[in-house]
Parts: structure tokens; sequence; C-alpha cells
């Protein structure tokens, strides 16, 4: 509360923050607009009878979007493409040579996979799109509960409707760039974190108030406030690795000999374990929704993949999350690279030689950071199942593990971002104490003024 008030007294942080209220108002508003050739009474009546949840694919879409893909608005997709692009590119790091020689170029080569992501969340979004349509088309996406929704389902009528959608992606990239340059906080983040906010509230006041079921309503309550409570400590953990620089005389000049420390956090992989696990274990239950439901195949999914309580989906839940922690962290932290800086810098860990002997010391440190970050995710993670089948409730909670971690992850960063900023600007001759601009004018007229006199 103490940053957010320096930072409203602050001319240019209020502006920032004023920014991000008026794109984010702009977001949600694009979330109630029907995308045309779409019978929104249909759509609204469905989406009264059957309400995704959980963190399926189509759930996942629809909480990351504020709930606009139930209601296929322009802003369907939200996004969800952006976020996918900008990971494969990443990934590709390891595939590409090319995408990894562009990453240590610096800015110029972060541009160049910038724009590579921009189209690849077109691309994403098209084919998203298609999919999203067609599966309304056949009543699929609201489980065959009702049909109708998209009255002309010409190929002309399609194209369009894909094409819409497409561009309200597209738009929705440019404003979450637009907030990463002009305002505070990551721009996919943010737009995220309202999404997940927009509904969170009232679908958590439903469980009492709709199932008359206030105990209920209370445990859940103060289950998300501990975990919330305890995500927050662990994501502000940190391994501090000390680092010592030597002296080095460069021209006449003596540098080095500073002792700093290597941050490591404990969950260096963020969101993108359960993401990836919930992804990748509803392809199976979206191919069976097109499947003739007596088929064994299509019953064995619909038994033991589409329920999060299942056995069989809490086990591979729980064994794709456990890789995709040690594999992401290892991507996005080469240790190699690292003691290659450190070596040619002059820097190297107390103890432990330069070179090889500190990318292996490094890969130490990191496996054990990633095998407590991997049972920190899968606790998070897990705990809605554990919700449900501890207190029968509703297999669709208004929260999952992913939720916690992306409001939890989002509100730390904006408000770290938002203190550096305000430290920023507090400082004196980078900050206007309040003056007008005649006040600033005069005052650095008498600056000058003194300045010449101490000359003279």
């Amino acid at each position: 509360m103490k940053t957010l008030i320096q930072a409203l007294r602050t001319k240019e942080l209020r502006k920032k923050i004023l920014f991000v209220f008026f794109i984010v108002i702009i977001y949600r508003i694009g979330s109630y607009i029907p995308t045309p050739g779409v019978d929104y009474k249909q759509v609204v009546n469905c989406t009264t009878q059957m309400q995704a949840g959980g963190e399926d694919m189509l759930g996942l879409i629809n909480l990351f979007s504020g709930g606009a893909l139930l209601q296929l608005s322009i802003f369907a997709l939200g996004i969800m493409p952006y976020i996918t692009a900008s990971i494969v590119v990443q990934l590709l790091r390891v595939v590409i040579p090319h995408f990894e020689a562009l990453h240590k170029e610096g800015q110029s080569g972060e541009a160049k996979l910038t724009e590579y992501t921009r189209y690849m969340t077109i691309g994403l979004a098209v084919m998203q799109s298609a999919t999203i349509l067609v599966t309304a088309r056949s009543g699929a996406l609201f489980g065959y509960q009702c049909s109708g929704i998209i009255p002309d389902s010409s190929a002309w009528n399609m194209v369009i409707m894909v094409l819409i959608m497409t561009g309200g992606t597209g738009l929705i990239m440019w404003m979450s760039e637009l907030i990463t340059e002009k305002g505070i906080g990551n721009g996919m983040s943010v737009l995220i974190f309202m999404s997940i906010c927009s509904g969170f509230l009232p679908s958590l006041w439903s469980i009492g108030a709709q199932e008359h079921e206030w105990a209920k309503f209370g445990i859940v309550t103060g289950v998300i406030v501990v975990i919330l409570v305890f995500v927050i400590y662990v994501e502000l953990s940190q391994r501090r690795i000390p680092v010592q620089y030597t002296r080095r005389m460069i021209g006449r000049k003596m540098y080095g000999g500073t002792s700093t420390y290597l941050p490591l956090k404990i969950n260096m992989s963020g969101v993108i374990p359960p993401i990836f696990a919930s992804s990748i274990l509803a392809v199976p239950t979206l191919i069976a929704r097109f499947g003739d439901s007596s088929q064994s195949w299509v019953k064995w999914i619909n038994e033991n993949l589409v329920s999060s309580t299942s056995v069989w989906y809490i086990s591979l839940y729980s064994v794709m999350i456990v890789f995709f922690t040690f594999f992401y962290a290892s991507i996005t932290f080469n240790t190699d690279e690292i003691s290659d800086n450190m070596k040619e810098y002059g820097g190297f860990i107390p103890g432990i030689r330069a070179g090889s002997d500190t990318a292996r010391y490094l890969d130490y440190v990191i496996n054990r950071l990633n095998t407590v970050g991997a049972f920190y995710i899968l606790f998070v993670a897990l705990l809605p199942t554990i919700l449900i089948m501890s207190l029968n409730l509703n297999a669709k909670l208004p929260f999952g593990g992913t939720t916690i971690l992306i409001i939890a992850g989002t509100g730390l960063d904006t408000l770290r971002q938002a203190k550096a900023q305000t430290e920023q600007f507090q400082y004196t001759g980078f900050i206007d104490n309040g003056l007008t601009d005649k006040e600033r004018k005069k005052a650095a007229k008498l600056a000058a003024k003194e300045a010449n006199s101490a000359q003279a």
C-alpha cells in the first residue's frame, strides 16, 4: 500500500498506472463483444447450463481470456496464443542454432525473436480460432448440451469469424506490448492477472451462495489465503551464491576487486510446468469430444483423463510437472554460458575453480533447487484436487494451482517494478518534488547562476 501511494504521488508513475488501467478497460470491454455470426442469446443460455472450469485446454483458454472463450467474443482466444508462441520460441533455442545465436546478439537479436513470436502468435490464433469455432458449431464446446450457436455455418462466414478472432488476438498482443513498454509490469502477465481476477471472486462466492455451504466457503477462502502467503514466501526465497571478482589493470585504471552474489530462485520455471502438463493432458480429452462415446478408447479417456481426481490424471500430471520443471530450467538457465561469462570478467565462486568446475557446481545447486521447486509446484498444483476430494465439492473449483501461481507471481513482479521505479524517481534531480513547471524553471535558473558564480 505504501508503494502504491508513493507511485501515485509521482507524476510519471501515475501516468503509467492510469495507462495500464486504460488498456485493461479496453481489454475487458472487448471480452464481452460477441463475434459477428454468433447467436449471442443462445451462447448465454449455453453458458448458464454449462460453465467450463478446471485446467484442461479449453479451461485454460477460458481462464486466461477472462471467460471470453465461452462467450465467443472477439477476444475469445485471449493472450493464450501469445503465451504459447513465446514459450515455443524459447524452446526452439535448444533445437535451432540460429535462434540461440539471435539470443546472444543482444537487443537486435531479441527484436528478431520478438518478430518471430508475433508471426507464430498469428498462426496459432488462426488454428485455435478455427478449432474453437468448429467445436462450437458441432456443440462439443458445451458438451453437446446445446446447439445452434452459429446459425450460418457457411465457409465464408466461418472464414470471417476466424479473421475477426485472429485480429482480436493481434490487438491483445499489441496492447500487452504497450503495457510492457509504457506501463508498469509485464503486459502479458498483467492481462492474465486481470482476466483471472475478473471471474475469481464471483466463482468463489458461488460456493456458498449456490450450494449454501458457507462452512466450505470459509475453508476454501482460508486455504487460498494461506497458500497465497506460502507461495509469496517461496517466490521471494533465493539461494545466493557468492561471486568474487579479481582486481585487473585496464589501461591506467584498476577494475574489479568486488564481491557480489548470484541469486537463484527456488521456483525457476514459474507457471510453465503446470500449464504444459495440463495442456498436454487436455489434448486426448479434446480429441475424445469428436469421437463416438461407445468406443473403448473414448470411454477410457472420459473415465481416467477428464476428471482431475482420477488416479491416472493425478499420476500423469505429477510426472509431467516434475519433468517440465527440470527441462524448462535447463533451457532458461545455461550454466556453461554463465560460467564462461564469469571467467571472462574475472569472476569466480570462492573455493571453486573457474570454467568447467563452476558449471558443474552450478548444475549441482540447480538440480537441488529444482527438486525442491518441483515438489513445491506439485503441492500447489494438486491443492484443488485435495480440496475436491476432502470437501466433496463440485469438480470445477474457481481456482487451481496455475491460478494461484499466476496471481502471486504477477502481483509480486508488478509491485517489485513499481517499487524500483518509485525509488528511482525519489532521487534528487530525478523528481519534481511536487513543484509546478514555473517553479522548476525558476529553480533551474537559480542552480545555473550558482554554478556560474562557483566557476567564477
